[in-house]
């Protein structure tokens, strides 16, 4: 998020979700969207192909067609350009690569836009008015706009939107991405990613070094637990299409097969294609499955032998950090001891490094610190893990600045939450001059963090800032710095300026280094050690990072703007062949991908005529493998099912309660209880994925350890997933593919 739930209450006065359920996904944040209803009178605006428990709350509600969210803003945006409503300041002065977005919005007339939607264009421009006129406005999002083939284009036109609207660095504005999970966005920052380092760093050889210094180790160290040191700069398998570095069905790029596979943290059930999944299982020479709970990874596969279940704590038994939605950290104290047999996450991790013999190396910085000359020394001869590696954080993963998340000061904050405002996150107090759970970048342990990005009408030192200068200084003759006119409040430097780095700081900051800092200065501010570079930014009130425009075009991208593309399997051929998905991808996470090859083979909906998406439910979090095992939550929702409605239901002799077979073009099927609903239209489905224990049709109950068979189990949604996945991130399409059905 760029803002917060506490800011959305304080300011917002139009609130638009897309792709989005937050009543159910995310109830105490939807209990904020309400307040603000009242309070500010905020008009609640909600696009989403199911009329959902949020959609039931809003002031206007839009049924869109999965996959078609692009077309939808392209056409907001021709209204906003054509009756003016667009802030031609912020345009100006603070972004770049508007006129292509303009003139790629043009061809998003009303008419077009009904077409590719299903929108009336009457309803298009109730809510263009309404959000384009209405200040300030937020934007909220979730997995109904990333999971999909072009996930990182929807993403990319929902911050334009927010960007010519002018409410991006706002209070009551911004692009608020609504996780799910506790912990999604700490996870995503310490980047559990096949692409990148932790913190975003990428995977680049200086990148290696850096965090070589980092942890107190040799490069070369580093370089040997490869099979050999060009694979250090590679891509892995995503998680996504991990089983095919199993079955190696496709064309893959690897050393050889993947042979044992390690499953901590990550409900099976989630990913796409769990048959595929299944298979590779069989494949594997040694599966490990550390999990609070079993993972239904352990029964997908008759393997008796090499797959080894092992017991790991709760969050309750844990101490340390969590990430809110919102980049704040909150610190957690343990409740219990680790119970039973149970190891906490980290105890498990040491005993392999032990095991393995890089224990030593393993642990090394947990009981270092920078001196002042910027170089890892040792300052202990023990460490509390928490409390340590939070230490290692803060000094480490400066990309996001989170230089000012000490334990010292979380733990405080813990244990002074009465000292907070809830909606402003003001401390008050002995916490007076920082915000609550110090959202990043909070660059020192001076910092207060960072309630609202890219505000630049507070001084950084109070957590203002532009947009951040990444991509160099200029592009096809465009400066990339923000306007003379948009400076920082108390920033030494008027108007844009670049990134800064060992080269550049004297001459950007006005100041004269002596030899010894020149000496132990790092090459940027991504990787000073020596803490130099930010010591002199804070000094001249300058954010490290620059202040440049925001880039409406990608050039590294395959789409160098959002491109408007049908799904693989699109329900509208005559719209496939106009919007064609992308080429096929080569080598993209160590895989070839079908883009174009899948999308032609066939006329999908011919065989495949109903739409079907996937939900959450407020009971189960994600593969539901915790909440399963729960008498009381399980029996909320006792058995798997799917909304459909009663005209297409019956037109297939589906009654209400009815199993019904759902098939999908990749051959898999699934067996479910029909439910009669109005929520969906009789073009489409919907079922959640919270389920597992059953594989078309099949119960594996018997494969679960005796006492782990959790109350409810059920097919999940997953397996009969559509072939698709973003050529970025490689998300699968889970919310805009194809089916079949049959009463069972």
């Amino acid at each position: 998020m760029t803002n917060h739930f506490g800011d959305i209450v304080g300011h917002s006065k139009a609130i638009l979700m897309i792709g989005l359920n937050s009543a159910v996904s995310n109830p105490i944040g939807f209990k904020h969207i309400l307040q603000a209803k009242d309070r500010n009178n905020a008009k609640l605006i909600v696009i989403d192909p199911v009329f959902t428990k949020s959609a039931a709350k809003a002031d206007i509600y839009v049924r869109i067609r999965s996959g078609t969210d692009i077309a939808f803003i392209y056409g907001m945006l021709h209204l906003i350009f054509k009756h003016g409503w667009e802030d031609k300041e912020v345009i100006r002065t603070r972004a770049y690569g508007i006129d292509a977005i303009k003139k790629e919005a043009m061809c998003y007339n009303p008419e077009v836009v009904e077409d590719i939607t299903g929108v009336k264009k009457e309803l298009l421009y109730q809510v263009t008015e309404l959000f384009a006129r209405t200040k300030p406005a937020t934007l909220l999002w979730a997995l109904g706009i990333t999971q999909h083939s072009v996930g990182s284009s929807n993403t990319r036109i929902l911050s334009i939107l927010q960007l010519v609207l002018g409410n991006m660095g706002k209070k009551g504005g911004g692009c608020n991405i609504v996780r799910g999970h506790d912990n999604v966005q700490g996870s995503t920052d310490m980047c559990c990613l096949a692409d990148s380092l932790p913190a975003y760093y990428g995977l680049s050889e200086a990148s290696w070094k850096y965090f070589a210094k980092c942890w107190g180790v040799s490069y070369e160290f580093l370089q040997k637990r490869f099979f050999s040191p060009e694979w250090m700069h590679k891509k892995g398998f995503s998680l996504s299409m991990f089983y095919q570095g199993i079955l190696q069905e496709e064309k893959t790029y690897s050393t050889s097969p993947i042979k044992g596979l390690w499953v901590q943290g990550n409900g099976i059930s989630s990913l796409a294609h769990n048959t595929e999944i299944a298979r590779a299982i069989d494949k594997l020479d040694l599966m490990v499955i550390a999990e609070p709970f079993l993972n239904e990874a352990a029964i997908l596969s008759d393997k008796k032998d090499n797959i080894y279940i092992l017991p790991i704590a709760t969050q309750f038994e844990n101490e340390g950090i969590v990430v809110a939605t919102n980049r704040s950290a909150q610190w957690r104290s343990q409740v219990v001891k680790p119970l039973y047999e149970s190891k906490l996450d980290h105890e498990l991790m040491f005993l392999m490094a032990k095991k393995f013999g890089f224990y030593e190396e393993y642990t090394k910085a947990l009981m270092c610190d920078f001196d002042s000359n910027g170089e890892l020394v040792k300052t202990r001869d023990s460490f509390d893990f928490a409390i340590d590696a939070c230490k290692e954080m803060a000094r480490t993963l400066k990309v996001i600045g989170l230089g000012g998340w000490t334990p010292e000061r979380l733990k405080a904050q813990q244990e002074n939450w009465h000292m907070f405002d809830y909606l402003t996150l003001e401390g008050k107090g002995s916490m007076k001059g920082q915000f609550y759970g110090l959202p990043w970048p909070a660059w020192t342990s001076k910092h207060p963090g960072t309630p609202i990005l890219y505000d630049v009408s507070v001084p950084t030192k109070e957590g203002g800032m532009g947009f951040r200068n990444r991509f160099g200084l200029e592009h096809n003759g465009h400066d990339l710095l923000a306007d003379k006119s948009v400076s920082i409040k108390g920033s030494h430097i008027k108007g844009g300026y670049p990134e800064l780095t060992k080269a550049n700081i004297e001459k950007v900051l006005g100041i004269k280094l002596s030899e010894h800092e020149k000496k132990i200065m790092g090459e940027n501010w991504k990787v000073d050690t020596s803490g130099l570079i930010q010591k002199y930014a804070d000094e001249k009130g300058v954010c490290v990072y620059g202040n440049a425009r925001a880039r409406a075009i990608v050039w590294q991208f395959d789409d160098k703007i959002p491109k408007h593309r049908e799904p693989l399997h699109s329900p509208r051929p005559d719209l496939a062949k106009k919007y064609p998905t992308f080429k096929d991808q080569k080598n993209n996470f160590r895989v070839d991908v079908r883009y174009i090859s899948e999308q032609t083979k066939q006329e999908w909906v011919k065989d495949f005529p109903i739409i079907v998406a996937s939900m959450r439910l407020v009971n189960l979090s994600g593969a539901g493998m915790l909440e399963r095992t729960s008498k009381y939550l399980s029996h909320i929702t006792p058995e798997m099912f799917c909304h459909i409605h009663p005209d297409l239901a019956l037109n297939h002799s589906i009654k209400d309660g009815d199993m019904m077979w759902i098939h999908s073009p990749q051959g898999t099927k699934i067996k479910v209880k029909a439910i009669h609903s109005y929520s969906v239209t009789a073009d489409r489905i919907c079922m959640p994925y919270s389920f597992a224990g059953i594989l078309q049709g099949v119960d594996l109950s018997h494969r679960y350890p005796k006492g782990t068979k959790p109350y409810t189990i059920g097919e999940s949604s997953n397996t009969i997933t559509n072939y698709g996945f973003d050529p970025v991130t490689q998300i699968p399409e889970f919310n805009a593919g194809l089916c079949r059905i049959e009463k069972a």
